[in-house]
Order: C-alpha cells, then structure tokens, then sequence
C-alpha cells in the first residue's frame, strides 16, 4: 500500500485545527480516524509530517545481489531459478530461496526465456 501524499497530510490536519470533528475530517478526506491521529501525534512529536523510515534491518542475504544479477544474466540469460540461487550461495555463502531469486529478477525487468 503506498503512503498518503504529504500534501494530503498537511490538508487534513489544517482541517482538524479549524476544530472540525475528526469524524467529519475523515470522511470528507476518506481516511480512517486513527490515521489522524497517528497524524497529530507526529506533528506534535516532529513538528513535520513526513514519512518514517520503515522499521526493520537492512537485508543481509540479498545485499549485492542487484548488483551481481545483471553480469551474471548476460552470461546465463537461460538459467533456472534455482541455477541462480545456487550460483548466489556459492558467491555470498548465504542461500536465498527460488521465490527470493525471483523478486529480484523482477526488480530488475528480467523477465523469464526459454531457449528455442
């Protein structure tokens, strides 16, 4: 799902401030009252209301893999996923699964052939 614009952010707590019902603000702006106060809450806290970083680590498994895929297709455009995957872990030493080796594929608008 992709984040809400910072313009309509800004739009909705304008609104909230002119003290209108958040029912009401939510309705006209069609999000969920949480979300305003989610909203609030951030302007209050940072004084801003950009988005937040997502909270998570960095991918281990899969750092320099975008990096290393587009040399490796040139010369193997026909292999399988799991020639690739195979292929990554004797690389990295860290083994990836077939649906892994296809995201990143996809990333990349590699899409799959078949040799005639």
């Amino acid at each position: 799902m992709k984040a809400y614009s910072e313009d309509l952010r800004e739009r909705v707590i304008r609104a909230v401030e002119t003290d209108r019902p958040r029912e009401d603000v939510a309705a006209r702006f069609e999000v969920s009252v949480p979300t305003i106060e989610r909203w609030v809450r951030l302007k209050c806290e940072t004084g801003g209301l950009a988005r937040r970083r997502v909270p998570g680590s960095a991918a281990v498994k899969t750092a320099g893999l975008q990096a290393a895929l587009p040399e490796r297709l040139v010369g193997h455009a026909d292999a399988t996923l799991a020639d690739h995957c195979s292929w990554w872990q004797g690389v990295s030493g860290w083994e990836v699964s077939t649906a892994t080796m296809s995201r990143a594929l996809t990333r990349l608008g590699w899409t799959r052939k078949k040799r005639r």
